[in-house]
């Protein structure tokens, strides 16, 4: 990377769906949850759509009415089959080099994402990541998205102040919260939710590759 001025001091990245590939698998962890418990099962699109908030947030809005006791059981049957499947996952290609540029020019690199302490410890304490990111916030720890508190607390543990921030996501839930924290928010368009919804939430550019998201990052960040 150039050595010009940073625009942004902290970048705050999504997991799922941004830099792990993993959207097809939480899709069908959801279908066959609500399937174990003789509930309707969502469509792709549904399941799709709740990518990013927190679990139990999650499962309530897939099956809407179901009562709060047996949000818990489903979320007991998701994790079964998510942590039973978790080694079919992988980062996306390119984002090591990514975010090895990025550390190389002192960006503070943070994650904002709606899985829980233990899922993401677990990804992150991989060799490959291992010391990568600065400051990380997850759902069962905070507020979930799209409340700022999350991305709050990372700007505040770094000293950062909103319009020197940039959260890069896959769904709304993430542009949302980068809009509710006065933080600037890239869009990318091969996660979760389709590109026609970003538009709302002013987002400064939609990438639909790791290799345009790496670029875009190269020239503007």
């Amino acid at each position: 990377m150039t050595l010009r001025p940073r625009q942004f001091d902290l970048v705050v990245f999504d997991w799922d769906g941004t830099l792990f590939d993993s959207t097809a698998l939480i899709v069908r962890c959801i279908q066959s949850a609500c399937a174990d418990l003789g509930l309707a099962v969502p469509s792709d699109r549904d399941a799709s759509y709740v990518i990013g908030m927190g679990l139990h947030e999650a499962l309530a809005h897939c099956v809407p009415g179901l009562p709060t006791e047996r949000v818990g059981e489903l979320a007991l049957r998701y994790r079964h089959h998510y942590f039973n499947r978790q080694h079919e996952l992988t980062l996306f290609e390119g984002v090591l080099p990514m975010l090895h540029d990025l550390k190389r020019r002192h960006h503070w690199l943070g994650v904002a994402t709606g899985k829980s302490r233990r899922g993401l410890d677990e990804a992150l304490a991989t060799v490959q990541l291992r010391g990568l990111f600065d400051g990380t916030r997850t759902a069962d720890e905070t507020r979930p998205k799209p409340h700022p508190l999350m991305l709050q607390e990372l700007m505040a543990e770094f000293g950062v102040e909103p319009e020197r921030t940039l959260m890069i996501g896959d769904t709304t839930h993430d542009l949302q919260l980068a809009a509710n924290a006065g933080a600037a928010s890239l869009a990318v368009s091969y996660g979760a939710h389709e590109p026609a919804a970003f538009g709302e939430f002013a987002p400064q550019a939609v990438v639909h590759s790791v290799a345009e998201l790496h670029r875009w990052l190269e020239d503007h960040a």
